[in-house]
């Protein structure tokens, strides 16, 4: 849980500070204004532009983030006179002043000698929003490895043509987290950039186990000797990395596929399915230490690895036609910790913030954005604050998007 009090009074805007605080805020105020001043001696001097202070770039990130309450598909609209024009927001800044600040939007304006990272323009930001998670929050013992679920705005999906989708969908990073699979917390991100077509590059990384376990080892490196249980799907599960995750007091389970699993070092005999028919709940188990590879059947084969868990304890699945399956205790322990992370996907993915720009490096800063209001929303709720106002998620980001405006309307809209 968390790891600070906050007090009874704590506002949505003290919550985000916890991972973007004023500092970081006025270092891209900085950042952008030098960015601003690079730009023009490069391409000319642009008479309408005039620096950019504290306030401006609070009220800037707050009508980012309202996209993510209201899913405009473009941050524009709140000064149309359209379905998504918002009066209420749109006095504090002029369209123009906002399309300007975008414009020369920066974290790090230059680029040094030494860097040769393709994120070096985010990564001081992302280094800031780690060092906040690892501060605020003490993740529980159970923990899962994924791909959170990015909401596409439905209306638009199903508006736009083809050629726009197959646009849209070439994203030229993936986002892996870390998550605490009792509370949704997020506790660490890993960004994988596409860097090119070759051996590193996302396209290789569908089919590259290796790959997967390197982002694996980069999302666990603060969870030696913490005895955390880590859960895994099938692209990450591998044998040699789960015994290498054991030397360092990590323990893991994970679902295991003959198709996208590095089953190195695996029996055989085990990936194979058996030709006599198996009733529902029936199980076979092979174990080398203390690693233990279950073959479970439920209307289909499913195999586990794992050395969290004896594979002699049981567990039960419960269905609701079905009534409740046999099982080893390690694959009722994966389904719950995989259902809850579900239901975190449902309830949060909606709230990514819906600017799409072109740059990646902004990309990632806006999906990084959207995680830390997630984790704000979630400490709010584990708070003594949240048993005076109870506001929803779609409540608070409003308020954090008012107090950013600095609007003095404190009541949230229904």
């Amino acid at each position: 849980g968390p790891t600070r009090k906050m007090p009874l009074t704590a506002s949505a805007m003290d919550f985000f500070q916890l991972f973007v605080p004023d500092n970081v805020l006025k270092n891209m105020v900085v950042q952008t204004n030098m960015y601003a001043k690079k730009y023009q001696e490069r391409f000319g001097s642009d008479d309408t532009w005039i620096d950019v202070t504290l306030t401006e770039m609070k009220a800037f990130l707050g009508y980012m983030i309202s996209t993510s309450i209201h899913h405009c598909e473009s941050v524009l609209s709140i000064w149309s006179s359209g379905f998504y024009s918002n009066k209420s927001i749109a006095l504090i800044m002029t369209q123009s002043r906002f399309e300007k600040i975008l414009k020369y939007f920066h974290i790090v304006a230059f680029r040094s000698s030494q860097t040769t990272h393709g994120l070096y323009k985010i990564q001081p930001f992302l280094d800031s929003l780690q060092n906040g998670f690892d501060s605020a929050f003490r993740p529980s013992q159970a923990q899962v490895l994924h791909e959170p679920l990015i909401d596409e705005d439905p209306v638009f999906i199903a508006t736009c043509t083809e050629r726009e989708l197959r646009k849209r969908k070439k994203r030229k990073f993936s986002l892996w987290v870390r998550q605490c699979s009792s509370t949704g917390f997020i506790c660490q991100i890993y960004v994988h950039l596409k860097e090119g077509s070759g051996a590193d590059g996302l396209d290789a990384l569908k089919n590259k186990p290796q790959l997967h376990s390197m982002v694996a080892k980069s999302l666990c490196q603060n969870a030696s000797g913490k005895n955390y249980i880590i859960f895994t799907g099938p692209s990450i599960t591998s044998l040699n990395l789960f015994e290498e995750f054991e030397k360092q007091g990590i323990y893991c389970c994970g679902l295991l596929s003959a198709r996208k699993s590095d089953c190195t070092g695996l029996p055989p005999s085990m990936l194979n399915n058996p030709d006599t028919p198996q009733s529902r709940g029936q199980y076979r188990i092979r174990m080398k230490g203390n690693m233990s590879l279950i073959c479970w059947y439920n209307k289909g084969h499913f195999r586990f690895l794992t050395n969290a868990y004896s594979p002699v304890q049981q567990g039960v699945i419960i269905k609701r036609k079905s009534g409740e399956i046999p099982c080893p205790l390690a694959v009722e322990a994966f389904a719950a910790h995989l259902s809850y992370i579900c239901k975190y996907d449902d309830k949060y993915s909606k709230y990514f913030i819906s600017h799409k720009p072109n740059k990646t490096w902004q990309q990632v800063f806006w999906f990084a954005i959207s995680i830390a209001i997630n984790n704000a929303y979630i400490l709010y709720k584990m708070s003594e604050a949240y048993h005076v106002t109870r506001y929803s998620r779609a409540q608070f980001g409003e308020r954090l998007v008012k107090e950013l405006l600095g609007l003095e309307d404190t009541s949230p809209s229904h």
